[in-house]
């Protein structure tokens, strides 16, 4: 087959697996944009709690999300050799090691104000952050495990009912944010209560959702058959894989939520500006999510063949379309930043033009970084297909919290450059990580 073909075939695989996938990323992303969007017209105070509260949630979902990330490359390399058996051994015990942090972590969300406020935030809008997680929070042990059936489904290249799945919870968070937040229809006004009501009820009903699918569509897997059985190989090998995934991910959410807290100590309508923009550049991200695991899924397949060229070339066409969709982003980012910010908050908002001169000048920020954090993500999932997740997590330490935090507070705070220079310190860490992620995969990918 000439290189030509090659490419093409490896194009059109990515984006038969991709499209699908990015679809149930933007749908899934959507449940907290309309949050955001529908409370920043209830209030610039609660959308700036729940950027707040939001982002711990973030955090602690990322963390647990390590051991559901770890199926994909898992259930794609046992399929493509043919071993079902695996399949299922490893997709149980993911579903125990997310279960395990789930409970671990709910006293963090129960208890959440005193940590907000000893990190330096307002109190009211620790209060209300507190608040949301108080509710949202029971959310993320069916959040935690429609992750773990969402990779297991991917990896088995049956990505259409995500996608439906998660578009209806769009339209049923809608729904019922419409009805709490506001009182719309003779229900209770709840504000940013209700919101987290409506995030609560999505989750649960999305599990049960998969649950029924995965029990009905994929029998021959006996999924939930003996459930309570350990196995512990395969939890080890789940683990194992997966905790440093967990690190990785919580590395590089830790350093957006670093940032977070910084805009809280500058100010609501800044933290509430900062909110705003990284839902924009969130959206946009979703997008090289779904490519990057559309990667992870066709290296896991090279690596169970043992197929080091079609790794490499597959490979180029993935990076190359993740650099596509980051230059479509950087040229939305700098024509188009006020109407993408202005649609965060109601006419009549009093802090409107405030919010959005700050979102402006983070929309430029954030255009300075998109072709490096498409590149990071990239190179971590392709390296997650080949099963290489403990270096990819020093190299994400080291570029995030020693370098890439420590910037942002210098820049922010000691050079006196606000938001921007918090920002500025976002794209030096990804920056960085994008290269030695980079580096690290062709280093390794040219020995197969």
């Amino acid at each position: 087959m000439q290189p030509s073909q090659q490419y093409l075939r490896h194009a059109r695989a990515i984006l038969a697996l991709g499209l699908p996938l990015t679809g149930s990323h933007l749908a899934q992303f959507a449940i907290h944009l309309t949050d955001a969007v529908m409370l920043g017209w209830y209030s610039v105070e609660a959308l700036a709690a729940q950027v707040l509260g939001g982002m711990f949630y973030f955090v602690l979902f990322i963390a647990g999300s390590g051991f559901a990330w770890a199926v994909v490359p898992m259930v794609a390399a046992a399929q493509a050799s043919g071993d079902e058996v695996q399949v299922r051994r490893v997709t149980r015990m993911s579903m125990w090691a997310t279960l395990g942090f789930g409970i671990a972590a709910m006293p963090l969300m129960i208890w959440s104000e005193p940590i907000f406020l000893r990190l330096g935030q307002q109190a009211q809008t620790a209060h209300l952050a507190s608040q949301y997680l108080q509710i949202a929070g029971w959310g993320l042990i069916p959040a935690l495990m429609v992750m773990v059936l969402k990779s297991y489904l991917s990896a088995l290249e049956r990505m259409q009912v995500i996608l439906w799945m998660t578009i209806a919870a769009v339209g049923v968070n809608i729904i019922i944010n419409n009805a709490l937040i506001f009182g719309n229809w003779g229900f209770p006004e709840m504000g940013i209560e209700g919101a987290a009501v409506a995030s609560l009820m999505v989750n649960i009903a999305s599990v049960v959702v998969l649950v029924v699918y995965v029990a009905r569509s994929l029998p021959e897997h006996a999924m939930f058959q003996r459930l309570w059985r350990p196995d512990w190989e395969a939890l080890g090998a789940v683990f194992r894989l997966g905790w440093p995934i967990s690190i990785t991910s919580l590395s590089e959410s830790g350093l957006f939520a670093a940032s977070s807290l910084m805009m809280g100590w500058l100010g609501t309508i800044q933290l509430a500006a900062h909110g705003i923009a990284i839902q924009v550049t969130s959206t946009v991200f979703m997008i090289h999510v779904g490519l990057s695991n559309a990667a992870t899924i066709r290296a896991g397949q090279a690596m169970g063949r043992k197929d080091g060229t079609g790794l490499r070339n597959g490979a180029k066409v993935a990076i190359l379309m993740a650099g596509l969709v980051a230059m479509s982003a950087v040229i939305l980012f700098l024509v188009q930043p006020q109407t993408l910010i202005g649609l965060f908050m109601r006419a009549n908002e009093p802090n409107r033009e405030a919010v959005i001169v700050i979102g402006v000048g983070l929309l430029a920020a954030a255009a300075l970084f998109q072709v490096v954090d498409a590149m990071q993500i990239m190179a971590l999932s392709l390296l997650r297909g080949m099963q290489d997740t403990r270096a990819p997590m020093v190299i994400a330490m080291i570029s995030y919290w020693l370098i890439g935090i420590p910037v942002s507070y210098v820049l922010g705070f000691t050079f006196g450059m606000g938001g921007i220079g918090i920002w500025l310190g976002l794209a030096v860490g990804l920056g960085l990580a994008a290269v030695l992620l980079m580096w690290r995969f062709w280093t390794r990918s040219a020995a197969l």
